[in-house]
């Protein structure tokens, strides 16, 4: 029974959601000045919930036998009814902030364009010809919806802080995409999907992921200019730390727990220990 609620809790994107609400609370927490709405946090969690089931509802059976991939099978009207509830929720936050409309909607077309391949019609399936493919795509969105959209929803200005945060979160997220894409390579390459790590070879893609976290870590250590204690600035590169530590094991071993639960939980990792320690 346990495992059962822990599997819902994980492959329902009820633990993603969570992690974008954490990673949004950080942003406010150390770059913005003002209070972000609670219909914001309300906003990004069911947005999440909305988008990451939309995606699986659409996602075919894998080659791969996983437990995801099995549970998503199972319940498939599951996860329509999750993307049901999350757009309910999403409309519903929306109207308390929709004065902020134009800066959401991009946030909701990058999001689309992940999932938009997975469509029958043709002119979505002709994305999955675009080079960059979905690791762009996502990391572009998990780094807008979480770090900069909150600046627009609080009317703040950009400043150098804000940006090296944004780049730093970036780099963090897009070395952890391209662990998944690496996991997922074989099924996109039978799908046609193009990306970057279905490109390379695999020296090409270890030199992707070094630079990636080369970017998190010199962003990270740059913010140390802006006041930031040598506590928080050694728990902003905690997750790129771990990242780099679990690479070479993360591309052999494709449990969904240490991709879901683990490399997904990297995301809010500093933001979860600023949020409990208020460091």
């Amino acid at each position: 029974m346990l495992k059962k609620f822990f599997d819902f809790f994980i492959f329902s994107s009820v633990y993603i959601s969570l992690c974008a609400v954490v990673m949004s609370w950080q942003t406010w927490y150390l770059v913005l000045h003002s209070s972000l709405p609670a219909a914001f946090y309300g906003f990004v969690f069911f947005a999440t919930m909305c988008s990451y089931n939309f995606h699986w509802w659409l996602t075919p059976t894998s080659n791969h036998s996983t437990q995801r991939i099995a549970w998503a099978a199972q319940y498939k009207g599951w996860h329509y009814g999750f993307y049901l509830y999350g757009l309910a929720g999403t409309l519903v936050s929306f109207f308390f902030i929709r004065d902020h409309w134009l800066a959401i909607s991009f946030g909701a077309l990058v999001t689309f364009l992940y999932s938009a391949p997975k469509l029958p019609q043709p002119m979505f399936r002709a994305l999955k010809k675009v080079a960059i493919g979905k690791t762009l795509f996502l990391s572009v969105v998990w780094t807008y919806v979480t770090t900069i959209l909150p600046v627009f929803v609080s009317n703040e200005s950009f400043n150098g802080e804000i940006i090296l945060f944004a780049i730093s979160r970036f780099g963090l997220i897009y070395a952890i995409c391209i662990l998944f894409d690496y996991r997922d390579r074989e099924d996109d390459r039978r799908d046609g999907i193009r990306s970057m790590i279905t490109f390379f070879e695999e020296e090409g893609i270890n030199i992707v992921f070094t630079i990636s976290i080369l970017i998190f870590a010199a962003a990270s250590i740059a913010l140390y200019g802006y006041n930031y204690s040598i506590g928080k600035s050694i728990i902003l590169l905690l997750p790129g730390i771990a990242v780099a530590g679990l690479y070479r094991y993360a591309k052999k071993n494709f449990s969904d727990y240490l991709y879901y639960l683990i490399l997904d939980g990297m995301m809010m990792l500093s933001g979860l220990i600023m949020l409990i320690l208020r460091v």
